[in-house]
Parts: structure tokens; C-alpha cells; sequence
């Protein structure tokens, strides 16, 4: 088992490696540091000293990957990659181009993503399992094709749409709840509310329909008919044979949702004025702020392969012959 773990680790972290690299790559092809300097410091008037003093305060006056000036193991170590990297895999973020800690900022920013992410979860787990268990009871019966019908609809419409006409309709019409915004202790439930509901809306079609599968591909299995062969009923059938033994794909879906538990949702807390992680990355992809982008982009691509490594841990336990196979 630990031969096996350490195989799966020596596979993920050549992606954590290159995720980095093109990050790196892809932000500095679009922006150079002269060009992030002069942004930040007002582009009219700037002077080459101005741009050169920032770049030197920001540790961007050294070459992106290759130092010339340098000899021996220090060409590529005194080098802006080198540099930046080897503080992020040490979770060392310092500070954003604008001045501001960036780990103080994360632990600050973390529980409303948290507050909000947390709940949608929930409530999906709560509903999609018992609906997807529900349809596959039913299948082929009216409430089947009506419900298969909504999850297709809800998918085909954007979260967009969810988030504008629930703001429309609870905010601005029934005047519910705030349309916006963010408050501290217990009163930030009326704050989080609206988004949390319009997240669960836009997120539970998919998740039923995923559901649904699962169920149906269990159900078609040896073991299903067996049971049903020997007199059981159909309720009987999916709480004790189907449920246990669909169990692993559903906690695929919940472990590779672990980036967007921790790293918030990107267009809800910005619709809805959170100060989450989603909207802090936003608003640094807005403002060019290389530190706070490399830092979000290398979280969230070490909390999806960890959520793998739990997903394949979760796989090698419940069948030994994943871990025994070296698969």
C-alpha cells in the first residue's frame, strides 16, 4: 500500500510542476514586468527609474528562467521561476504586487467561501441522492421523464441566469433578502442565503442526472437481480444492495469538488459581493496581480489532486486489486 501511494504521488507532482511552469508561461506572454509596473504605478508619467525601482521592490528584475549573469547552479536558481516557485511549494506566498500579505488574506477570506460552499454541498448531497434513488425506482414512468426533462433544462441554462433572476425575484422584487453583500457573526445569513439557494438551483440538475446513471448502471448488475430473484422488494433492493455499492462514484463527485469548497465559486461571490477566495482571484486577474493569480492557480491545482489522491485512496481501500495490480 505505501509503494502504492508513493507511485500515485510521483505522478502528481510532475502536474503540480508543469501547472506552475504554464502559469508562469501563459501570464508573462500576455503581461511583462515592465508592463505590470507601469500598472501599478499609474501609466502616465511613469519614468524608467520609477519602473526599475518597482520591479527591484517586487523581485521582478531578475530573468524569467535562465540567468546569464549568473555561473554554475545559479543561472537557473537567480531566476524569477526559480525564485517564485520555491516559495509556493514551501506556502511561503509572500506579498501580492499591490503590498497586501497574501496568507493573512487567504485565512481571512477562506470561511466565506467556506460559509457558502459548505451549505450548496450539503443540501445537493440531501436532495440529488434521494431524487437520483427515486428515479431509478421509477424509471421509465412519467415522474422519470418529467424530472429528466428539469435536470436537462437546468443544465442547459447558465448559472448566470439562476444568479440574475434570483437576485431579480427574492432581492429585488419580494425584497426577501439583500441582493448583495457581506456582514460579519450571524448576520451574514441573510447575506449568504440568496447565493447558497441559487448555487444549489444551478448545481442539482447535473448532479441528479449523474446520479440517476450511477443508480441505473448499478441496478442492471448480477448481484441486482439476484436479489430481486430471490423476493425482495425494489425499496429493499436499492437502500441495501444499490446504495452501499454505488457509494464510490458518489464520493468521486464530492472529493474533486474540494477546490471549489476551499477556493469559493468565481462568479457567485462576485455577482453577490462575497469576500471569498472566488471574488479575491477575480479581482486579481482584473488588477494584474501576478502573486495573488500564481498563488489561487497553484492552490487550486494541489487541493484537485489531492482530492484525486483521496479518490483513488478511496478506490484502492474499497478494492484490493487496484493497489495489488499496481494500477
Amino acid at each position: 500500500m505505501t509503494a502504492w501511494f508513493v507511485r500515485r504521488l510521483g505522478y502528481f507532482l510532475p502536474i503540480l510542476l508543469g501547472v506552475n511552469l504554464l502559469t508562469f508561461a501563459l501570464f508573462f506572454v500576455v503581461n511583462s514586468p515592465d508592463d505590470m509596473a507601469r500598472r501599478h504605478l499609474g501609466e502616465r508619467h511613469v519614468s524608467p527609474a520609477a519602473v526599475s525601482d518597482w520591479k527591484r521592490a517586487h523581485g521582478y528584475d531578475r530573468p524569467a528562467f535562465l540567468n546569464p549573469a549568473q555561473n554554475g547552479l545559479a543561472m537557473v536558481t537567480d531566476t524569477l521561476f526559480f525564485a517564485g516557485s520555491s516559495r509556493l511549494f514551501s506556502f511561503n506566498f509572500g506579498r501580492s504586487d499591490g503590498g497586501r500579505h497574501i496568507g493573512w488574506d487567504i485565512r481571512q477570506r477562506i470561511w466565506p467561501s467556506l460559509a457558502i460552499a459548505l451549505p450548496v454541498l450539503i443540501l445537493e448531497l440531501l436532495i440529488a441522492v434521494p431524487l437520483g434513488l427515486a428515479v431509478a425506482l421509477l424509471r421509465g414512468s412519467a415522474f422519470d421523464r418529467g424530472l429528466t426533462l428539469l435536470c436537462v433544462a437546468a443544465m442547459a441554462i447558465s448559472s448566470l441566469f439562476f444568479i440574475i433572476a434570483g437576485q431579480f425575484l427574492f432581492a429585488r422584487m419580494l425584497r426577501l433578502m439583500p441582493i448583495s453583500g457581506f456582514a460579519e457573526g450571524w448576520d451574514a445569513l441573510r447575506f449568504l442565503l440568496l447565493p447558497v439557494v441559487v448555487q444549489v438551483l444551478a448545481g442539482l440538475g447535473a448532479r441528479v442526472r449523474w446520479n440517476r446513471t450511477v443508480f441505473l448502471e448499478e441496478t442492471s448488475r448480477e448481484y441486482v437481480r439476484t436479489a430481486r430473484a430471490k423476493g425482495l422488494s425494489e425499496a429493499r433492493v436499492l437502500f441495501r444492495h444499490v446504495l452501499p455499492n454505488a457509494a464510490l462514484p458518489l464520493i468521486t463527485t464530492i472529493v474533486v469538488t474540494l477546490p471549489g469548497l476551499f477556493l469559493g465559486s468565481l462568479i457567485t461571490e462576485s455577482f453577490f459581493a462575497i469576500p471569498g477566495l472566488g471574488s479575491y482571484t477575480i479581482d486579481a486577474i482584473q488588477n494584474q496581480d501576478f502573486a495573488i493569480v500564481r498563488t489561487m492557480v497553484f492552490l487550486g491545482s494541489l487541493l484537485y489532486i489531492l482530492g484525486l489522491l483521496l479518490t483513488d485512496l478511496a478506490y484502492a481501500w474499497a478494492d484490493p486489486r487496484i493497489r495489488l495490480g499496481g494500477n
